[in-house]
């Protein structure tokens, strides 16, 4: 009788349960619409649940998640909710009993919900991935443990190491590229740079075989070359375009992961900045939470225009008060690059910084110090703060490159000094260093110098000694280089006073020595180099050219820019010019219509200084549709460099409107210069007033020299003359011509020549005083503009005498009348005087 009632008992709760519900439970599970529905039937079901229902638990759990808005409060709230506990419980027990999918996804999942790194749990799941990976999972399984180890912040593991090696030995055989490329972000600190070409090849077939590339599988690409700091143009093209075709796609997050992969590739995609700028602005009304709209200011700030820079910052002023430190160190950081004079958001920005000051690195103590002295921020206070948090990491810290941030951030603040205790840290630490590390001390210790000299009117022992260390130790490392690829990251960021004083020689020798292995794969980034060290090595030179002629199939039209640029700034034409110059258009015009508007406008400028026009690069940039282009490019540009490519699009106006008139490419800066040179008052040196004086001397009074003359198409002279066709010079004022007038200029005009508005046989001189600049730092060899200069005065009729300083200040001209016969030679000829 017992038995029956309890048989009984046991039927007529079976059957109330299966009156609730007859489906099977992943079924039940897979309609629940919030979490409270699953818990509910894992409560019920603790006893009987497989290791499949604990799957398809953990799936329902993180999709009802990921369908919040406030994610990190759910993940908490389920995190903390005791049937999670009980389902974390049952996992231990089912991990066996998992398959392969199963097993990782849990793991996965496990870790979205916060459960920490050493939860007996995840150890678990870890470990017995660990023991199936080898010969079981299949690219998918892998790449999302992969994942999974990435989120433990275990990228130098010796478990993310064997990855890498499976990845290795059947990169052949992969052929999903979604996976392929979570794999290769987090594999990406690990692998030597011949397994990084291997997979740029691999993803650059796989991606090019794909109908439609997914805009994930392009973020990943770009993230993957940022990590391995590769600018590999190619897959960067292709990547620009998916992001191009599903802009209306892309979020907040995606749209700054971009722009700080393209920021820090240093690739420019100006398409890519307008499309992204248009969709940031349609996104400010819907952002009024600190950590949204921080992101939104951080990635529309820098290229916004007027009217959004004003709501962001607006709005940023009402909110700056709820900022945390990090959302206050990226706001300050973007203003920064947005070049903001905005003195009441700063304070405001300022004040939060200095709330939460101690809870900075060093390295964000720098950019923090960097930005304030940038935005012209004052605090006496704030800037005390920072330099005591600053020496007292410096005291303990013991890694080279951190010591080396905290010394540059110390000779950036109003009072640079170390004590001796600081300067030994230094000591300690230099044979440690690389040339970079090296290369910041050197920079802090001569601010110090001159901080010292301004002040104290002295340069102590310690700092001078500090400096010789410094040289030894850089010197000793370019001699031990031994691989040109390597020495290029050395050397590629060298602030330019130390290293122009110190290091050029010894790195130019260096460059020497391991030049057999340029090739075009760096062959843009060492002609890059050169360009920063005013250094003439014809050797250098003209290997970069041959690599060029040689290698240019396999050389990106981006590269051809940094190519050129060397030859241009120091004026030098390799043997093979014609054929050089004509390589690197080849590999340009089937990209005329796709490249950087200013990318072109300096190509085309650099080119114009070596005395080459190539037509269809010309006829490009002077288009209506491209100068439409270029101005909407310059309204996102910081003003430094809006200045500078305007500038330089004038001078390639000028350039080839007087040595190109074949092509009828009208002038159209008139207005333009007029305003630059209505605020370029100018000022004479020393050398330059006492040439001044002499040439009165020579010619026969003050009023027969003019100084500061604006040429027809605003060339600035230094000092000018007239001699009629006797070599007399002619005063000024007694003729009808007014010089030194910036003469009108009209788009339709021929604008005349100088000589053709003075009578026949009348001669007009140029003089132009050549201090250092105007030369290559190793050889009397004038540069790249000096020369074109000299080109266009000749053109317009002058007659132009260049005064090198170096023949100025030598002791042959030791002597005033040394000099006063030294101009008299140039002027009449020599014996005239």
């Amino acid at each position: 009788m017992f038995r029956l009632r309890t048989l009984c008992a046991f039927s007529w709760r079976e059957f109330q349960f299966r009156s609730f519900s007859c489906e099977p439970l992943i079924i039940q599970m897979n309609k629940c619409t919030d979490q409270e529905q699953i818990f509910d039937l894992i409560e019920r079901n603790k006893e009987t649940l497989s290791e499949n229902q604990v799957e398809c638990a953990f799936n329902n759990l993180w999709q009802l998640q990921k369908q919040k808005t406030s994610l990190l409060k759910n993940v908490e709230y389920v995190g903390d909710h005791p049937q999670f506990l009980t389902l974390h419980n049952l996992t231990t027990n089912k991990i066996k009993l998992m398959n392969d999918d199963t097993l990782v996804n849990v793991l996965y999942i496990t870790q979205q919900f916060a459960v920490k790194a050493h939860d007996p749990l995840i150890q678990a799941l870890v470990t017995e991935a660990w023991k199936r990976m080898e010969s079981r999972f299949d690219i998918k399984v892998l790449s999302t443990f992969s994942t999974c180890l990435a989120d433990q912040r275990l990228y130098f593991s010796p478990l993310m190491g064997k990855i890498a090696d499976i990845v290795n030995r059947n990169l052949e055989n992969i052929q999903d590229l979604r996976s392929l490329c979570v794999l290769m972000v987090n594999i990406s600190s690990l692998i030597s740079q011949h397994f990084q070409e291997q997979l740029v090849n691999k993803t650059e077939l796989l991606f090019d075989n794909m109908s439609s590339p997914e805009v994930d599988i392009a973020k990943r690409i770009v993230q993957f070359l940022q990590n391995v700091k590769y600018r590999y143009y190619p897959l960067l093209e292709r990547c620009n375009k998916v992001f191009l075709d599903n802009i209306n796609y892309l979020d907040l997050d995606s749209v700054s992961k971009i722009f700080d992969g393209y920021q820090f590739l240093q690739f420019y995609s100006f398409e890519f900045v307008i499309v992204a700028k248009k969709r940031l602005t349609e996104m400010i009304p819907l952002f009024d939470n600190p950590a949204s709209f921080v992101k939104l200011f951080v990635a529309l700030g820098p290229v916004a225009g007027p009217e959004e820079k004003k709501q962001l910052k607006s709005t940023m002023l009402l909110i700056s008060e709820e900022l945390t430190s990090q959302q206050a160190l990226a706001v300050v950081k973007a203003m920064e690059d947005m070049e903001s004079r905005n003195s009441h958001l700063i304070k405001k920005i300022a004040s939060v910084l200095h709330k939460h000051l101690d809870d900075y690195k060093p390295v964000e103590l720098l950019k923090i110090t960097q930005a304030l002295i940038f935005l012209h921020f004052q605090s006496k206070a704030l800037f005390v703060k920072l330099r005591e948090l600053l020496l007292s990491y410096l005291k303990v810290s013991v890694i080279p490159s951190e010591i080396s941030i905290l010394v540059y951030a110390i000779s950036m603040l109003p009072s640079p000094h170390l004590d001796e205790a600081s300067v030994s840290r230094i000591e300690a630490v230099l044979p440690q260093c690389n040339l970079y590390g090296l290369n910041d001390f050197a920079t802090s210790v001569l601010r110090w110098i001159q901080y010292d000299h301004m002040h104290m009117s002295s340069i102590t022992g310690k700092q001078l000694k500090l400096l010789q260390q410094l040289d030894h130790y850089s010197h000793q490392r370019l001699q031990q280089s031994n691989n040109l690829d390597l020495l290029w990251e050395e050397v590629k960021s060298l602030k330019e006073d130390w290293f122009r004083e110190s290091l050029v020689e010894e790195t130019i020798a260096a460059l020497h020595r391991l030049m057999d292995g340029m090739n075009c794969m760096n062959v843009s980034k060492i002609a890059s180099f050169i360009s920063r060290t005013n250094y003439l090595s014809t050797l250098l030179l003209d290997k970069i050219a041959s690599v060029v002629i040689e290698q240019i199939e396999k050389i990106h039209p981006f590269s051809i820019l940094a190519i050129i640029l060397p030859f241009s700034i120091l004026n030098y034409d390799p043997p093979q010019r014609n054929e050089f110059l004509g390589t690197c258009m080849q590999c340009l015009n089937s990209h005329l219509g796709t490249l950087d508007p200013i990318m072109l406008v300096f190509l085309g400028f650099s080119l114009a200084t070596l005395e080459y026009f190539p037509e269809n690069l010309l006829k490009t940039i002077f288009n209506i549709k491209f100068l439409a282009r270029l101005d909407s490019q310059l309204e996102i540009l910081p003003s430094s460099l809006r200045s500078r490519v305007q500038f330089r699009l004038m001078e390639l106006n000028r350039a080839v409107r007087l040595e190109c008139p074949e092509f009828q490419i009208p002038w159209f800066h008139d207005r333009f210069c007029q305003q630059h040179y209505n605020k370029d008052t100018g000022s004479m040196n020393g050398a330059q007033l006492q040439i001044y004086k002499m040439l009165a001397e020579v010619l026969g009074g003050i009023n027969c020299v003019k100084a500061s003359v604006l040429s027809p198409y605003y060339h600035t002279v230094d000092f000018e003359c007239i001699l009629d066709k006797r070599k007399k010079p002619l005063p000024y004022g007694s003729h009808n011509i007014t010089l030194g007038k910036p003469p009108g200029m009209y788009w339709e005009s021929n604008t005349q020549i100088v000589g053709s508005s003075l009578p026949p046989g009348v001669e007009r001189i140029a003089f132009e005083f050549l201090d250092s600049k105007a030369f290559c730092r190793n050889v009397p060899h004038i540069k790249g503009k000096s020369a074109m200069k000299k080109r266009h005065l000749e053109i317009l009729g002058y007659h132009v005498i260049q005064i090198p300083h170096f023949e100025w200040n030598s002791m042959a001209l030791s002597q005033k009348d040394a000099r006063l016969d030294y101009l008299r030679e140039h002027i009449f000829g020599a014996g005239k005087s």
